[in-house]
């Protein structure tokens, strides 16, 4: 697949974080950038593509746009794909998959646009060299994806394969743990580039701790994954992607600490070994103990974070408000000086905190929609605090 210098690409991500992953492709050395809805538009090179897969901490893929047309119906969508030259990207022996999202009234289903768009590529290859190619959802040669707005149909190819929040560096889990993607880029809305201590002290399984670290480090996030989609493709440049891929040069040291911490045994089992997969071990001090319980915390200046229980696993309400409850009053009184970040779906149970926040974003942590609130933790009333700032 011959590519132009300079093309256009587009990086998806979360609702909410747009802003933080357009900032991340500015610094990568990306042009044109263009926010859009849960995605931010781009152009560049090949070298770009590459580094976006394997450096962007916000993004879950990047796509390459083949083609846009309109379509009315599946008919013509069926039509306008099988007229695109697919010797471009692809053989005849080559297998592929299709991802199909639809936000229009003049098409079924997106299930029905996949058939479709399947047929369309399949009667290609049957004409232009009497074979079809074989679909084959878990490991294709090609990934396509298809976006249909209303009438607006976009083709284009999937360069990263799996979701790029999927890392490789977790090999354990816990209930209901943080999306890698989602948690870097709460720690990146928070202004974290690795220049203080770091808590959590409601950790599970340490994605928080471990992207902490991974960005006090400047380590990119994919070298931890076994795979791309786009080294698969036609124009894969094999030399220019291993100087990419072992350039460690961006690479920083980091003079701080990350201290993880959770009530349950189980949990900070997990964690331990997930840290301990991604290589960041020496950085991060993991215990069991709850959070009331902490005590000799260098607070001062520190960066707190924390994804609480939100009360959706029928957890009571008074459950739910003690709990909040509690982490305001842990807040106040052991870790004052310090700046506290919290995310929950949970707005009632926030106002127990008891703390005003100075910020408030609005995060999607998969399908609840959740506030990420900022707390100054000062010491003695908030207005003296700003008098003596």
């Amino acid at each position: 697949m011959k590519q132009k210098a300079d093309f256009l690409m587009l990086a998806k991500t979360f609702k909410g974080l747009e802003e933080v992953l357009a900032q991340e492709l500015i610094e990568l050395g990306a042009n044109d950038v263009q926010l859009e809805r849960r995605a931010v538009s781009f152009r560049g090179d090949k070298a770009l593509l590459y580094r976006a897969n394997l450096c962007l901490r916000t993004a879950i893929r990047v796509l390459v746009p083949i083609a846009t047309f309109k379509a009315k119906d599946t008919d013509a969508l069926y039509e306008q794909v099988k007229a695109l030259d697919w010797s471009r990207f692809m053989t005849a022996d080559n297998t592929f998959a299709i991802d199909a999202t639809v936000y229009s009234e003049s098409f079924r289903s997106s299930r029905f646009v996949t058939y479709r768009v399947k047929d369309a590529i399949a009667d290609y290859w049957i004409e232009t060299a009497h074979k079809r190619p074989n679909v084959s959802t878990q490991t294709p040669d090609l990934f396509i994806n298809v976006h249909v707005a209303n009438e607006q149909v976009t083709v284009s190819l999937d360069s990263s394969g799996d979701s790029l929040h999927k890392r490789g560096y977790r090999v354990a889990t816990t209930e209901a743990p943080i999306n890698e993607a989602l948690a870097a880029g709460m720690l990146l809305l928070a202004g974290w580039k690795g220049q203080s201590d770091f808590y959590d002290p409601m950790c599970g399984s340490g994605t928080l701790l471990i992207e902490a670290a991974l960005i006090a480090r400047n380590i990119a996030p994919g070298v931890f994954r076994s795979s791309f989609a786009f080294e698969k493709w036609r124009d894969f440049d094999a030399e220019l992607w291993n100087d990419i891929y072992n350039d460690d040069s961006a690479e920083q040291d980091f003079t701080h600490h990350i201290y993880g911490s959770d009530a349950s045994f189980y949990a900070i089992q997990q964690a331990t070994k997930n840290v301990k997969s991604a290589g960041v071990a020496k950085d991060i001090d993991l215990k069991q103990i709850r959070m009331e319980e902490i005590k000799d915390v260098r607070a001062e200046g520190a960066l707190v974070m924390m994804n609480p229980p939100y009360g959706e696993r029928l957890h009571s309400n008074k459950e739910m408000e003690d709990l909040y409850g509690a982490i305001g009053t842990a807040l106040k009184h052991q870790f004052t000086g310090a700046t506290a970040w919290i995310i929950s779906s949970n707005v009632e149970a926030m106002k127990c905190i008891g703390l005003k926040p100075s910020k408030k974003f609005r995060l999607l942590n998969g399908e609840l929609d959740c506030q990420f609130n900022k707390y100054e933790l000062f010491q003695g009333k908030r207005n003296e605090a700003h008098l003596h700032s």
